[in-house]
């Protein structure tokens, strides 16, 4: 078992800057591709960024492409979502999930989630 714990999230202007945190327990966390979803009321969950076991590979959607920065600290156990320049149209629930697998862009293929931030950005 992995258990994940999301922090970072708040109210922010359109514009600003938030750096999320996901801390996880239980297992080898170097072993994990790690992601990070968001998700609205009435939506699907959507894919935000994905970092590799090692961090030597990173995946963004263009939504958030130049924005937002996946990293991780495998000593600390903490991958990180730093976001940048944010929009009214990023407000959501942000999601940090867990694979022991080769990273993937699909939320069906991610086997541990945290509970999620709220992050509200206003114009």
């Amino acid at each position: 078992q992995v258990q994940l714990v999301e922090s970072g999230g708040g109210l922010v202007q359109a514009g600003g800057s938030l750096r999320l945190s996901c801390e996880a327990s239980g297992r080898t966390f170097s072993n994990y591709a790690m992601a990070w979803f968001r998700q609205v009321p009435g939506k699907e969950r959507e894919f935000v960024s994905v970092i590799s076991w090692n961090g030597g590979r990173t995946y963004y959607p263009d939504s958030v492409k130049g924005r937002f920065t996946i990293s991780r600290d495998n000593g600390k156990n903490t991958v990180y979502l730093q976001m940048n320049s944010l929009k009214p149209e990023d407000t959501a629930v942000y999601y940090c999930a867990a694979r022991n697998n080769y990273y993937s862009t699909s939320r069906y293929e991610y086997e541990y989630w945290g509970q999620g931030t709220q992050v509200t950005v206003s114009s």
